[in-house]
């Protein structure tokens, strides 16, 4: 299963980082990337589930459209 989300606000390596780490740790998360310049994070694994990416996204300090 693959979810890509707009992420706007990103524009460093810590911001791509910061994402990255807080959704690399939900349970099922086999892949994920925070492209700063197209402000889209990629999501890859199996049982996703959209609100605990979103969480972590918000966790991160940024909102997923």
């Amino acid at each position: 299963m693959e979810i890509t989300y707009t992420v706007s606000g990103m524009s460093c390596g810590h911001c791509k980082a910061a994402v990255e780490e807080e959704v690399a740790r939900l349970p099922g998360v086999a892949f994920v990337n925070a492209d700063l310049d197209s402000k889209l994070v990629v999501v890859r694994g199996d049982g996703l589930e959209d609100e605990a990416v979103r969480g972590a996204i918000d966790e991160a300090g940024y909102v997923a459209a």
